[in-house]
């Protein structure tokens, strides 16, 4: 955490799709402090993507109130788009370049940045994303994880404060989801980014959350907090049309069986747990 200075406030918005659909994100305000780890949990269709929509401009509220670094991004998302990074949950439709080099340069360029620095920033990407191998390849021909890892380049070209991910994780295969994890976290470490992540993975949100929103039915932010706190409170998920994370069935059923190790949400706690728990025997 680089601060405890809000950067994001919605407060009860609501928002009517041109076919009529009424989504009403409410219960609780959504506020994002400087360099939190923040997640939206929650099952398909309840509201996590028009959330973020709302926070980037796409969509403006009928009712209720946006506010992203101070301004309205409806209104004002000029003032803050250098601010800011996405990735979509779709990246064909933000990938524009027809090699990996010429879609992370895309941003730079577009905002005016004389083309020998664009080049320099991107080769600082590039590097830091492992893409040297790949920076020559049309995009079409990349796999899911790649395209992924392209969006992100070209996401954090312009050195964004705040990153903006929508569900970043579907489709990818396990070595690339872990990849992405650790990418994210490191920049949230070294560079102090924060970013906001909607999610319906319940076991990826202990590696990378310090705040998560539980958001369930239509836009009903149910609760906030730290995922022990949440996952503790609530031990069973399925109200919100999830599944307990693994190591809490895990370890709930080794608690049954007699065993106590706590209740562990990240493997590296499990392991200490555990090395505890048979230490203390010896």
């Amino acid at each position: 955490m680089q601060g405890e200075d809000r950067i994001v406030e919605v407060d009860c918005i609501t928002h009517v799709y041109p076919d009529m659909t009424k989504v009403q994100i409410c219960g609780l305000d959504f506020v994002v402090n400087r360099g939190e780890r923040v997640s939206i949990l929650g099952s398909n269709g309840c509201g996590k993507t028009t959330l973020l929509k709302h926070l980037l401009g796409v969509l403006v509220p009928k009712n209720g109130s946006v506010r992203v670094f101070g301004v309205d991004p409806g209104k004002e998302f000029s003032k803050i788009r250098e601010k800011v990074g996405v990735i979509m949950q779709d990246v064909d439709e933000q990938i524009l370049g027809p090699t990996v080099t010429d879609d992370i340069l895309f941003a730079p360029l577009n905002y005016g940045i004389e083309k020998k620095k664009a080049e320099a920033m991107a080769k600082t990407v590039i590097e830091r994303l492992n893409l040297e191998s790949i920076q020559k390849k049309i995009v079409n021909y990349l796999s899911g994880g790649e395209k992924k890892k392209v969006a992100l380049a070209g996401a954090l070209i312009m050195e964004p404060e705040l990153l903006i991910l929508d569900e970043p994780f579907t489709g990818l295969d396990p070595v690339s989801r872990r990849d992405l994890v650790q990418i994210l976290n490191e920049l949230n470490r070294e560079k102090g980014v924060t970013f906001i992540i909607t999610l319906h993975e319940v076991d990826l949100v202990p590696e990378m959350t310090d705040i998560l929103y539980l958001m369930h039915g239509h836009g009903d932010l149910s609760e906030r907090g730290r995922p022990e706190e949440i996952f503790g409170k609530f031990k069973d998920l399925e109200s919100f049309n999830l599944e307990e994370p693994t190591l809490t069935k895990l370890f709930k059923g080794l608690k049954q069986e007699g065993l106590d190790f706590g209740d562990p949400l990240r493997i590296d706690e499990a392991i200490q747990s555990i090395k505890k728990h048979w230490d203390d025997k010896k």
